[in-house]
C-alpha cells in the first residue's frame, strides 16, 4: 500500500486532485471548436459575388512605378527600424564598448538602407531600360 502524504492545497504548484489529468488545454479547445461553429453560422451563405479587380495596372510603366513606390517604402522602413535600433543601443550603452559597436553597426546599416532607398528610381530605371519598357 502507497501511502503520499497530505500537502496542503495552497502549496504552490499542488493541483486539487494530483491523479487527474489537467482538463484546462482541453476546455479551451472546446471553446474554440464551439467558437468556430459560431462564427461558420453567422458568417452565412457563400454566395458568389461579382468580382471586381482593383489592382490592375495600365501600362508595364506603371507597373514599373509602382514596384519602385514600394521598394522605396520598404528600404526606407527597415533602414528607420535600424536607425531606431541603434539610436536606442548607442543611448542605453553606458560607455560600454561591445555595445557601442553594436549600435555604430546599426546605424551603419541604417545609412546603407536610406541610400539604397534613394538609388531605387534608378534601379527600376535601368530595368525599364533592359526590359525595354
Amino acid at each position: 500500500m502507497r501511502v503520499t502524504p497530505f500537502l496542503p492545497l495552497s502549496s504552490p504548484g499542488v493541483r486539487a486532485c494530483p491523479n487527474r489529468p489537467c482538463m484546462g488545454a482541453a476546455r479551451i479547445l472546446v471553446c474554440i471548436f464551439a467558437l468556430g461553429c459560431a462564427l461558420m453560422y453567422a458568417s452565412g451563405s457563400a454566395a458568389a459575388q461579382p468580382v471586381s479587380v482593383l489592382a490592375v495596372a495600365g501600362s508595364f510603366e506603371e507597373v514599373l512605378n509602382n514596384l519602385r513606390n514600394w521598394l522605396i517604402g520598404i528600404l526606407a522602413a527597415i533602414a528607420t527600424v535600424c536607425l531606431t535600433i541603434g539610436g536606442t543601443r548607442y543611448l542605453i550603452c553606458s560607455g560600454d564598448p561591445g555595445e557601442v559597436e553594436r549600435a555604430k553597426v546599426a546605424l551603419k546599416a541604417a545609412c546603407i538602407g536610406y541610400a539604397l532607398a534613394m538609388l531605387a528610381p534608378l534601379v527600376v530605371a535601368v530595368l525599364k531600360q533592359i526590359v525595354g519598357g
